[in-house]
């Protein structure tokens, strides 16, 4: 399940820090949990797409990844984008 471009184009003018920011950490973790969120909604209706099922875990793990460098090097960023995403820790 991919997001529109009109969705994607919303995420990156809320998290980017200035008008050619697209591809910052802050970016890339945010588009990547719209499409965890809406993939994770496909799952429940569909819990035997097993090819889905082994694309949000890449997704995941790819967010994880990201999320562990912004917290290495800028803390307080890190729980800013926690929150605003709602993400658990």
């Amino acid at each position: 399940m991919t997001i529109t471009k009109e969705a994607k184009a919303e995420v990156i003018g809320e998290f980017q820090k200035n008008d050619k920011d697209n591809g910052s950490p802050d970016v890339q973790i945010a588009i990547l949990t719209k499409r965890i969120n809406s993939l994770t909604e496909h799952m429940r209706a569909n819990p035997k797409d097993y090819s889905t099922r082994r694309g949000l875990l890449g997704m995941v793990s790819r967010r994880r990844r990201l999320l562990d460098y912004v917290r290495d090097h800028d803390p307080d960023r890190y729980l800013d984008l926690l929150e605003r995403l709602g993400i658990r820790k």
